[in-house]
């Protein structure tokens, strides 16, 4: 499955070849280019298949606002005071080296071997400098990833900001409720979470004629229907918002009306009580 990461990679190097960019990832174009994506536009697609086309640009476009949100979570995390930042199935994040980070910050990436593995051979040979102390951990989610993160010097007493990025989708439904238990029981009053859900039947619009093995094919969660009061009753105050929202926010309105009724919870932000 990491090799999507490399996909979202070559949306964020698209994005900051833009004149108005809503950020820019210069590694970016390096890890898609080594994973065989380059960041050039793709071919254009059977013209029958004006579905598919609106499928990819519809993904891409929701890569490029949660990406945004994210950062502005994180800058205000570090803001506030917060110096451990984990960000969980990291991927080719590029965070620790592309944001300005305060004295002190320790940034974990959290993820399985190989996609860390294939990431650290690009950074070497980008000479890529990381702006804060980054700390690579190499687990997988499914097994006790706390107890590694702990190893390599992660502090529950203290405050994290938390970033789970295109990753819940991903997991059955009782184990992104293993994941956000877990999550919390290392989470000391005051840490923040960032979160990015599926909303309600994007999975039936994108997965159900998806190609195997393409992310989409890969999907089985969606958000509760509740997203405020699911994590309420995990310790945390959430502020739910939809990607339509975000996107207005940041100069980038959607251009076509919604399909169905959208409820708040796709893009998440919470402070632990």
């Amino acid at each position: 499955m990491w090799a999507t990461a490399v996909g979202v990679a070559r949306v964020r190097a698209l994005e900051t070849e833009r004149e108005n960019a809503l950020f820019r990832d210069p590694l970016a174009q390096a890890f898609a280019a080594a994973g065989g994506l380059w960041p050039s536009p793709p071919p254009l697609p059977d013209p029958d298949d004006e579905a598919a086309r609106r499928r990819r640009k519809a993904v891409s476009f929701s890569i490029v606002i949660r990406t945004k949100f994210l950062d502005d979570l994180v800058r205000q995390a570090a803001a506030s005071g917060i110096r451990q930042v984990v960000l969980l199935g990291a991927g080719m994040d590029s965070r620790a080296f592309r944001m300005d980070w305060p004295e002190g910050t320790r940034l974990f990436e959290v993820d399985t071997a190989a996609p860390l593995d294939f990431k650290a051979t690009v950074l070497r040979r980008e000479r890529a400098v990381a702006r804060c102390e980054r700390i690579a951990v190499a687990v997988d989610l499914r097994e006790d990833w706390p107890g590694a993160l702990t190893d390599a010097g992660h502090d529950p007493a203290a405050p994290t900001v938390w970033i789970a990025e295109g990753l819940l989708i991903y997991l059955p439904q009782d184990a992104v409720e293993l994941l956000l238990a877990r999550i919390s029981a290392q989470s000391a009053p005051g840490s923040r979470m960032g979160l990015t859900l599926g909303s309600p039947g994007v999975i039936e619009r994108f997965g159900a004629d998806a190609a195997p093995g393409s992310a989409a094919s890969l999907w089985v969660s969606e958000m509760p229907d509740d997203p405020g009061a699911w994590l309420a009753g995990h310790g945390w105050d959430a502020e739910c918002h939809t990607l339509r929202e975000r996107a207005a926010a940041y100069g980038r309105p959607v251009g076509t009306p919604p399909q169905r009724e959208e409820r708040p919870g796709g893009l998440v932000s919470a402070v632990r009580r």
